[in-house]
């Protein structure tokens, strides 16, 4: 059954009708076409007023004053705000004032409108457009939130976190600001895609559903194909596919990639998230760490303008050289422990010693990971590399040149939070089918993260996979921190919600017409 109609949304349906009776199209089709933007009027008129004398421009009405024969409507455009000038003798010459009684004087707040004429500046000086022609765009029949003003600068008029995610498309209308977020979001991205392109790694696409989910340790989603009746899966990473290319003799591939985990919700963690993988022949860890240093300050740069951002109470320098210790250096700096000698029974007591809930399903990488996760993580508020990692932690890294037991992996940590992931990549197939087996007897055990054996990605690495750098690195993760986003659910435009269980009012209509 359909909601309940407001009374507000009773009047606007009523108008609405009252156009259809005037013969009036309320949702017309016609290609409008518009040579100006708020923008480009407010700062360029200044400069030369002889700019804008035959302006054509649309927009949604953000606020209106009326007053008798002449009124003044703010109009918002993808860029910013104008105010609009209407005269009635003007825009209805003659003696039919129809067009204006009938039509302009039932515009609402919300509606979009395309109006033409020049700009000038009003007695109290402010830049306008003077209307001598108006066209109905787009009536709007539900009524928006509130905008609230003080001091001429306008404010949140729609802040329930979860309504503004829900309806985003509302949230970017009334609170416009938030749009910079996600501008900056794409600059990030194609920041980091040229700083790739130009050092001539190839952008490539890889499989979504697959038939195994691999290269990461997550719980997937899965769904059933009927023409082929069998089982896939929606992405975890897509790690196995880029080095199967590097097998194939590409040199250096990446992929901008969306992933799907089926795990928990915060504000870290979204069930569909974007990462980009890079894969580069004949290179390293050590040299991947150099490659994360240069991408990043770039990307701040390209951003700010700086290597400095602020985020939350910190203020963050991307410039390179980042601090780095090894995983087990981290852990002892922070709690004065070496645990690097320590066999499972010993780690398992010193992690409940520093507060972490252990259990039966946990082996020596994972009892390693929540301890470093508990004790170090969130005190790592500068960009600082953590490497040489135990190689129960990491089954598709190679092992440690020089340190047994240890592999060739680093993850970036900033404002105390996983940036990405890296590693020297294991290409011994049978030392990759012996880590997969052992994945598999912790599956076994009850840990529903443990990665599956993939027989096709061992079979290409039995061809031969060149000595290889791989890289993870969480496009969200770094737009929060880029954008000062203290939620993953700010710097997605439609994050996952819970379903909706019935309709709220969002706010107070802004008009009682």
């Amino acid at each position: 059954m359909a909601n309940e109609l407001s009374e507000q949304e009773v009047i606007r349906r009523k108008k609405l009708d009252d156009f259809t009776n005037l013969g009036v199209n309320a949702y017309p089709a016609p290609l409008y076409e518009v040579n100006a933007t708020s923008k480009e009027i407010l700062e360029k008129y200044p400069e030369d007023n002889t700019l804008f004398q035959n302006v054509s421009f649309a927009g949604r009405i953000m606020s209106q004053r009326i007053m008798g024969a002449v009124s003044f409507y703010e109009l918002q455009d993808a860029v910013g705000k104008i105010q609009i000038y209407v005269k009635r003798d003007e825009i209805c010459p003659g003696e039919d004032k129809t067009m204006y009684n009938s039509v302009f004087k039932k515009l609402d707040i919300g509606d979009i409108i395309g109006v033409k004429g020049f700009v000038f500046t009003t007695q109290t000086g402010a830049i306008s457009i003077h209307v001598k022609e108006f066209t109905l765009l787009c009536k709007s029949v539900r009524p928006l939130p509130i905008v609230k003003e003080k001091d001429g600068t306008t404010y949140d008029a729609f802040s329930d976190p979860e309504q503004r995610y829900r309806q985003r498309y509302l949230d970017l209308i009334v609170n416009p600001h938030i749009k910079d977020t996600f501008i900056k979001r794409t600059k990030l991205v194609n920041t980091m895609r040229n700083f790739l392109n130009e050092k001539g790694y190839l952008e490539v696409e890889t499989p979504i559903l697959q038939p195994l989910y691999g290269g990461a340790a997550a719980r997937p989603f899965k769904t059933h194909h009927n023409t082929l009746d069998m089982t896939l899966y929606l992405r975890i990473a897509d790690e196995l596919y880029l080095k199967k290319l590097i097998v194939g003799g590409f040199d250096g591939v990446y992929e901008f990639s969306k992933d799907f985990r089926n795990e928990g919700m915060d504000r870290f963690h979204n069930p569909e998230f974007t990462q980009m993988e890079l894969y580069v022949a004949y290179k390293d860890y050590e040299w991947m760490m150099n490659l994360v240093e240069e991408m990043v300050e770039a990307v701040a740069i390209a951003l700010h303008g700086t290597t400095q951002v602020q985020v939350g109470e910190n203020l963050i320098d991307f410039k390179r050289p980042w601090k780095r210790y090894t995983m087990f250096e981290a852990i002892e700096h922070f709690t004065g422990t070496d645990v690097s000698n320590m066999d499972e029974a010993q780690l398992a007591a010193f992690a409940k010693s520093v507060g972490v809930a252990v259990d039966s399903t946990m082996g020596k990488g994972k009892l390693i990971d929540e301890i470093f996760g508990e004790t170090a993580e969130s005190k790592l508020i500068q960009p600082t590399f953590i490497y040489d990692y135990p190689v129960e932690m990491s089954p598709l890294t190679k092992m440690h040149r020089s340190k047994p037991g240890m592999t060739e992996r680093f993850e970036a940590m900033c404002n105390g939070k996983e940036l990405c992931n890296a590693y020297s990549e294991l290409n011994d197939p049978i030392d990759q089918r012996r880590r997969f087996e052992a994945q598999l007897e912790l599956g076994k055990r009850g840990d529903t993260e443990s990665m599956v054996l993939d027989e096709d990605f061992l079979r290409a690495l039995e061809f031969g996979m060149p000595p290889t750098a791989g890289l993870g690195i969480g496009i969200d993760r770094l737009a929060m921190i880029m954008t000062n986003s203290p939620s993953i659910q700010d710097v997605l435009l439609f994050p996952q919600m819970r379903p909706e269980k019935k309709e709220t009012p969002t706010e107070t209509p802004a008009e009682t017409k």
